[in-house]
């Protein structure tokens, strides 16, 4: 074992020192370039690296770019499932996450071994997860979807076919008011969805009456009952640009208000509030994620996202069954 893979072993990224008189934006840009790497940020990340990123968007998207691109190398800037969507859909790439232990706590939520089991208690339902799931649960997924596709995949089947909707409980939930169908759900969340406080929200609401409430469909339900939209982040983004209102009450991970505010520097983005006391809810998984990390991790191309064959073909499966559906319904 060398000492960087022993460094890796324990602490999940490189732990280099980091000359502090660099300047990061143009070694990492340098890098880019001379490694023909393509970086991908996701909306939650810190705002110095949405900067330096070629595409900011959501997890699939990111990945589905970079598949178009010649690059050899891909570098994302996000959590761990979406670091291997973008090995499934690009296997011939290497992909570099800057850590490994940037995880998410909804795909964790749902260990492939125990879903598994859980399957097997359901022999004849459909399997539709969620993206934000680790590759091996694709494996054991019929159709993928997204936050923003997701009522399309689940009306597309048949209504005499029964269902199984992993991991997220609460977008389960909101799927099953939205379609009318009776899925069998998960009991797994995104904890950072899961702790926003509608008495909280309510407050803010009664200080900003113009504000428009928008929220991720991760939330929960008594969270959603009081959004004037719900939508995936993407979603969220485009509407408060085309919407009329000037203020919005922004109910997700508090990275995308820096895209919102960039496209729409005349509005008022006001973050969440969680049930702690903190002003606002970020991912502690996606904050994982440094300048400093990023630029070791270009540098060595290092942490790398490796998968067997055969989960990138399996996995490939569901989501290529999702796209399909999505073209059909002109998604």
């Amino acid at each position: 074992m060398t000492q960087a893979e022993s460094q890796l072993s324990q602490k999940g990224y490189l732990d280099i020192p980091v000359d502090p008189s660099l300047d990061l934006f143009a070694e990492i840009t340098r890098l880019k370039k001379e490694k023909n790497a393509v970086l991908l940020a996701h909306y939650y990340q810190d705002s110095e690296i949405q900067d330096l990123a070629d595409y900011v968007g959501d997890s699939l998207g990111l990945s589905q770019e970079a598949a178009k691109t010649k690059a050899d190398i891909i570098i994302f800037a996000g959590v761990h499932f979406m670091a291997e969507t973008a090995k499934i859909l690009s296997p011939h790439k290497k992909v570099i996450l800057p850590d490994l232990k940037a995880g998410c706590s909804l795909a964790d939520s749902c260990p492939a071994p125990l879903f598994r089991k859980f399957k097997e208690k359901y022999p004849d339902h459909v399997v539709v997860s969620y993206i934000n799931c680790s590759a091996e649960l694709k494996t054991l997924t019929d159709i993928c979807c997204t936050s923003t596709n997701a009522v399309q995949i689940i009306e597309s089947i048949p209504k005499d076919k029964k269902i199984i909707f992993a991991p997220d409980k609460n977008l389960g939930a909101y799927l099953i008011k939205k379609t009318g169908r009776d899925m069998v759900l998960w009991d797994g969340a995104c904890m950072v969805h899961e702790i926003f406080s509608r008495e909280k929200i309510t407050k803010l609401k009664e200080r900003h009456p113009k504000a428009k409430i928008i929220a991720h469909p991760e939330c929960e339900s008594h969270i959603l009952d009081i959004a004037d939209y719900i939508g995936s982040t993407s979603g969220l983004l485009n509407y408060t640009s085309k919407s009329d209102a000037t203020e919005f009450i922004v109910v997700t991970e508090a990275g995308i208000l820096y895209q919102m505010q960039k496209a729409n520097p005349h509005k008022t983005f006001i973050a969440a509030p969680p049930l702690n006391n903190c002003t606002c809810n970020e991912c502690p998984h996606m904050k994982r994620n440094t300048l400093e990390k990023l630029y070791v991790c270009i540098k060595h191309e290092l942490p790398e996202i490796l998968l067997p064959d055969w989960v990138i073909k399996e996995g490939r499966a569901s989501i290529d069954r999702m796209l399909e559906i999505s073209a059909k319904a002109g998604l």
